[in-house]
């Protein structure tokens, strides 16, 4: 099953293993590299099928850090495309996600200060969310945005959407977890706002929803779109997978394609029962309930592993980080394991026994 295509809208992945988005912080001033031709094009050389980018901001301020790619100007389309031309001939499908970081943006690169929080004097910017609520003691207090303050972050990601096109990408997903701004809106532990986007359900899923609807609008309908979820905080009083589940339900009926379930990332002091598989249940239950294809992500790392995970009923897409870092060719390791027969480029047959 791991290697049974999945056809989603006008797409089929030839496998069902992803390459999670893992951010890279290596861009400068938002253009992709030769870092990232190397580093994405071999998992696609890897036997992936599919590659998704790391999270891409549409806005310079959606950064994390300054490293991270961009697409909030068209002069980021050509690096891009350059990378998604290599892995789409490998036989991989690239996909994108737009990404918007929030109050957890501006901070420094884990190898280059340990995301702490970056000062306007070392480069550093000020930072948006849903309420003045800091990510931590000590971080900057964002700036809540007002109403035309949504409105453009709206179109950021919808002129993002579009510029992904150009660059050739065939799927696209929005990041809506781990505490960045989408995610920051759905929670109520960040969002403490009085009007029409705090509060109940209703109200702290409605900039989301007005994103993606945004999105959907002008990503052609042959194209599937994918969104990531944090299913729980991990918090009492947080965001849980009850509402998760409500949320996906709208996620589709919008046009969402797929949910693709992590966990956690909102606040630091979380505890966190990781563990192979831990959030595999998640996308099980959000699968079942709400109806719509998930894709499981999380400490996954042995083919019989992601075997069970989709053989089991527990999503349809397999999204893998930590393993494909550790291992770009771990697809083709996995198929063998698994008796399969895949296809090996052509330049590595010498190789294949």
């Amino acid at each position: 099953m791991l290697f049974d295509p999945l056809t989603i809208r006008g797409v089929t992945l030839r496998n069902r293993i992803a390459v999670s988005p893992m951010c890279q912080y290596s861009a400068e001033e938002g253009q992709a590299n030769d870092w990232h031709l190397v580093h994405l094009g071999s998992r696609a050389v890897g036997g992936a099928g599919l590659v998704v980018f790391e999270a891409t901001a549409v806005e310079a301020r959606g950064r994390i850090s300054p490293g991270d790619l961009g697409i909030w100007d068209d002069r980021h389309v050509e690096p891009l495309a350059r990378t998604v031309r290599f892995i789409e001939a490998q036989g991989s499908v690239a996909g994108l996600q737009l990404a918007h970081a929030g109050r957890k943006a501006s901070v420094a690169a884990p190898f280059d200060g340990g995301g702490a929080p970056l000062d306007l004097e070392r480069g550093g910017w000020p930072v948006v969310g849903a309420s003045a609520i800091p990510f931590a003691p000590g971080d900057p207090a964002p700036e809540p945005l007002d109403q035309p303050g949504l409105h453009r972050v709206a179109r950021a990601f919808a002129d993002a959407a579009g510029r992904a096109r150009e660059a050739g990408f065939r799927a696209l997903e929005l990041h809506a977890a781990h505490g960045y701004l989408l995610h920051e809106f759905l929670s109520p532990l960040s969002n403490r706002r009085e009007d029409a986007y705090g509060g109940p359900y209703e109200n702290r899923s409605r900039f989301p929803l007005e994103v993606v609807a945004a999105v959907r609008a002008v990503w052609p309908e042959r194209l599937p779109l994918f969104v990531r979820v944090s299913a729980t905080d991990w918090m009492a009083g947080g965001w849980e997978v009850k509402e998760c589940v409500r949320f996906a339900r709208d996620l589709a009926a919008l046009g969402v394609d797929l949910v693709d379930v992590s966990s956690g990332g909102l606040v630091p002091t979380a505890k966190v029962p990781a563990g192979p598989g831990y959030q595999a249940t998640f996308s099980e239950r959000i699968r079942r309930e709400a109806g719509v294809l998930t894709g499981a992500v999380g400490m996954i790392t042995s083919a019989e592993q992601a075997e069970h995970v989709l053989r089991s009923g527990q999503a349809d897409l397999v999204l893998m980080a930590r393993a494909l870092l550790r291992d770009p060719y771990w697809p083709l390791r996995a198929a063998k394991r698994l008796g399969a027969d895949v296809p090996w480029p052509k330049q590595y047959l010498r190789a294949k026994g």
